[in-house]
C-alpha cells in the first residue's frame, strides 16, 4: 500500500498541506487535509481562487482580435462616411472612404482568421444563422459588409488605374451599375459592424466587459467615428474633407464622454480594471490622443498638415481604446475580486429589494 509521501507528486507545489473537510457539517477527521483554502474571516475583503487559477476563464483571444475590433470600427465608420459623400457628390471623399472601408475589412478579416487558426473555422460560422449568438450574427454582418464593400472598391481601383484591370467589358459595366447601391448597402451595415463587437464582448463572462456591457456600444461607435473621420482627414484633400472633419470631432466628443460614463457606471471596484496596469496606460494614452486630435481637427480648417496630424492621432487613439478594453478584460479575469465583489453587491441589492424567492438568494 502506498504511503502518504508517494502522493505528493499530485499536490500543487505551492499549496501547503491542509486538513480536508470530512463528514457532515464540515467536520474534519484527524489527519485529513483541506483541498480548498479556508476563508480568512479576519480579512473578509481578501479573495483567493482554487490553487491560484482564475475563477473565470478568459476567451482564447490574442492581439489580432484587438486589431480586428479597431479595423472593424474603421471599416464601418468609413463606409458610412463614404455613403454620405456619395449622396452629396463628394467624389474624392467617397472614393477614399470606400477604399479605406474595404481595406480595413480585408485586413481585419485576415486578423480574425489568424486568431481562429484556419480559414474554414470562419466559413463554418455561415452554416447557420442564430440571432441569440452575437458571434454568429457578427460573422454574417462581416460577410455581407465585405461583399458589398468590395464592389465599389473594385470600381474605384479600376478607375484609378485608368481601367486597366483585366476585366471583361460586361463585368466593368456591371461594376459601374452596382457600385452605387452596393456602397449604400455597405453604409447601412457600417454601424452594425462597428457596434456588434461591443455586444459580443458584453455577452461574455469576463467581469470587466460584463460590467460595462451597457456602455461598450456607444464607446465603440464613437471610437469608430474617430477612426473613420481621422482616415478621411489623412487621405482626402482639405478642400473635400469637411465631412470627415465633422465626423472626427463628433466622434472625439462621443468617445471621451462614453469612456467617462463607462468608468462611472461600472463602480469603484471594476473601475480599477480600466484605470490600472496595461489597460490604464492604453486608455489614458487613447484619451490624450483623441482629445488632442479632436481639438486639432476642429482648429485645422483647410491646413492639410494639421488635418493629417489630427487624423493620425485620432486613428491611433481609436486603436489604443480597443487594446485598452481588451487588456481591462484580461486584468479583471486575473484578480478574483472583480468576480466576487460585484456578485456580493448584486446579491445585497436583491436582498434589500426583497427578491429572496429564487435558489441563490436567502434572507436572514
Amino acid at each position: 500500500m502506498a504511503g502518504p509521501d508517494e502522493f505528493d507528486q499530485f499536490r500543487p507545489p505551492e499549496e501547503p498541506r491542509r486538513r480536508r473537510r470530512g463528514g457532515r457539517g464540515g467536520k474534519r477527521r484527524r489527519g485529513e487535509e483541506l483541498m480548498v483554502p479556508e476563508v480568512e474571516i479576519e480579512r473578509p475583503d481578501s479573495f483567493d481562487s482554487y490553487y491560484g487559477t482564475p475563477i473565470v476563464k478568459f476567451p482564447p483571444w490574442e492581439w489580432p482580435i484587438a486589431g480586428y475590433l479597431f479595423l472593424g470600427g474603421l471599416a464601418g465608420g468609413s463606409s458610412l462616411l463614404g455613403a454620405g459623400a456619395q449622396l452629396t457628390g463628394n467624389a474624392e471623399l467617397a472614393r477614399n472612404a470606400r477604399l479605406t472601408a474595404f481595406g480595413a475589412a480585408s485586413v481585419g478579416s485576415a486578423f480574425l482568421v489568424a486568431d481562429l487558426g484556419r480559414p474554414e473555422r470562419l466559413l463554418n460560422m455561415f452554416r447557420v444563422f442564430k440571432l441569440s449568438s452575437p458571434m454568429n450574427v457578427g460573422a454574417w454582418i462581416l460577410g455581407g459588409f465585405s461583399g458589398l464593400a468590395a464592389i465599389p472598391a473594385a470600381r474605384e481601383i479600376d478607375e484609378l488605374t485608368g481601367r486597366r484591370l483585366p476585366l471583361p467589358g460586361a463585368v466593368r459595366d456591371l461594376l459601374a451599375f452596382a457600385a452605387t447601391p452596393a456602397g449604400l448597402g455597405a453604409g447601412l451595415l457600417g454601424s452594425p459592424l462597428a457596434a456588434y463587437t461591443a455586444v459580443l464582448l458584453g455577452d461574455t463572462s469576463v467581469p470587466a466587459w460584463q460590467g460595462a456591457r451597457n456602455y461598450l456600444a456607444p464607446l465603440f461607435v464613437s471610437s469608430a467615428s474617430c477612426a473613420a473621420g481621422g482616415a478621411g482627414l489623412v487621405t482626402t484633400s482639405s478642400r473635400n474633407s469637411s465631412p470627415a472633419r465633422a465626423l472626427a470631432v463628433a466622434g472625439a466628443v462621443g468617445d471621451v464622454t462614453a469612456m467617462h460614463a463607462l468608468k462611472d457606471g461600472v463602480g469603484d471596484v471594476m473601475r480599477e480594471a480600466f484605470e490600472t496596469g496595461k489597460a490604464g496606460k492604453h486608455l489614458r494614452a487613447a484619451e490624450a490622443l483623441v482629445v488632442g486630435g479632436g481639438v486639432l481637427a476642429a482648429l485645422a480648417g483647410r491646413r492639410r498638415v494639421a488635418g493629417t496630424v489630427a487624423g493620425a492621432a485620432l486613428m491611433a487613439g481609436s486603436c489604443l481604446t480597443r487594446f485598452g478594453i481588451m487588456a481591462a478584460g484580461k486584468q479583471s479575469v486575473a484578480d478574483p475580486k472583480y468576480v466576487v465583489e460585484p456578485q456580493r453587491e448584486r446579491l445585497a441589492r436583491r436582498v434589500a429589494a426583497g427578491e429572496v424567492g429564487d435558489s441563490i438568494t436567502t434572507a436572514n
